[in-house]
């Protein structure tokens, strides 16, 4: 650690019991947007909308001058422009991309930083090269263990000055499925300058600190990487001390387009009575979502939702899958709460998964709705997903 720069670079902390949402983590709120819930009802979410968060500051890039340069434990180095990105063979990926901090903010204690309620996702179309078609040219050496990228963003972090940089096995990255990629468009576009343009990595499954945007570098290791944010950031610690385990897949969550209309200031959703249609998407990085189950109740009772089957080829399990059921409102204040299962058995908690960093809450949404009192006798409240009353039920379909 710079002892200079760790003047104006604090260490990690838990905010005190009673302590607010400063102003720094407001800053950092404004500057890193979430995305609205009710643009869940997009399959592919538009670039302007899908969650952003970035580490330091956007850089600058000149798409004539830029390169990406692969080097340190390969037969061949590299330094390819965009063009000869451009002349290798293309795919495009649907992928789901969530922070890994996506739900601190409803963490108690809370840790200080970006303070993520349950916005930090969206899904975009991801066109490039698959990292292996490059890794392939250079020629990987027996001795490589790992493959550490270097973006272009520049800044300090606890104390540390550094570029931003993160490291897959050489297992992943050249993994043929899922396929990380080396993406320069974003539905069907350039990539916008928040989302890493000229190029940035895609890794289907993985949160979003694995995406390094605005990649310049790629360098064979044979020894693991212990830069700032691979060793010291995104672990799963529950003290300072403790070194903890490494953020990677993504935890299975479901999220629900909020019902009816909001309140400005509380976001309170309000409900006419009768039958109210739920939707939303579910996702995992571990495989598909096989099951999402819905509550009227606050958690006391579920009954499933119908869930969009993944795609069968495998190519798009990394991407969100839609579910829909109906509510059948009655006057009353409710607490709506959508929970996802996968394919591996995972299931979302009821409660907080709670660690220092505030990595990987996947706990259930849950989403308050006030049904006004009408004239005449109000219909009962009860979830037909499938068109007939809910029930509570305990296995998976």
């Amino acid at each position: 650690m710079d002892t200079a720069l760790s003047g104006i670079s604090a260490p990690g902390r838990l905010a005190a019991e009673d302590e607010d949402i400063g102003a720094e983590e407001l800053a950092l709120a404004a500057r890193n947007h979430g995305l609205p819930l009710e643009a869940l009802r997009y399959r592919v979410t538009p670039a302007g909308l899908h969650y952003v968060l970035v580490h330091y500051d956007i850089p600058a890039a000149d798409p004539g001058t830029w390169r990406l340069t692969v080097g340190g434990r390969v037969d061949r180095p590299l330094a390819l422009d965009l063009a000869a990105l451009r002349a290798l063979p293309a795919v495009t990926r649907r992928v789901t991309m969530e922070c890994a901090g996506n739900g601190r903010a409803r963490l108690l204690p809370r840790p200080v930083s970006q303070p993520w309620l349950v916005e930090g996702v969206g899904t975009a179309d991801w066109t490039g090269v698959p990292l292996r078609t490059v890794l392939a040219e250079a020629g990987i050496r027996a001795e490589a263990v790992e493959a550490v990228f270097t973006g272009a963003d520049h800044g300090v972090e606890r104390g540390v000055e550094q570029d931003y940089a993160r490291s897959l096995p050489v297992a992943v990255a050249a993994c043929t499925e899922p396929e990380v990629l080396l993406a320069y468009a974003m539905n069907g576009g350039p990539l916008p300058p928040q989302h890493g343009f000229p190029l940035r990595l895609v890794v289907p499954g993985w949160y979003g600190m694995a995406h390094v945007k605005w990649l310049r570098d790629i360098t064979l290791s044979d020894v693991p990487f212990e830069g700032f944010q691979q060793a010291v950031a995104y672990r799963y610690r529950r003290d300072p001390e403790d070194p903890g385990e490494p953020v990677t897949l993504i935890a299975p969550r479901a999220l629900m387009v909020p019902p009816g209309f909001p309140d400005f200031m509380s976001r309170l959703r309000v409900v006419r009575a009768g039958p109210v249609p739920l939707e939303g998407r579910a996702w995992s990085g571990h495989g598909p979502v096989t099951r999402v189950e819905l509550s009227c109740d606050g958690g006391r009772t579920w009954t499933d939702a119908a869930v969009e089957p993944g795609a069968r080829d495998g190519r798009s399990s990394r991407a969100w899958q839609a579910w829909h059921g109906v509510w059948r409102a009655a006057p009353g204040r409710y607490v709506l709460m959508a929970r996802a299962t996968d394919a591996t058995g995972r299931t979302q908690p009821l409660g907080q998964a709670w660690n220092r960093g505030g990595f990987g809450n996947n706990a259930v949404q849950r989403v308050p709705v006030l049904c006004p009192p009408v004239s005449g006798a109000g219909a009962r409240a009860g979830l037909t997903p499938r068109g007939r009353r809910g029930s509570r039920r305990s296995g998976a379909r």
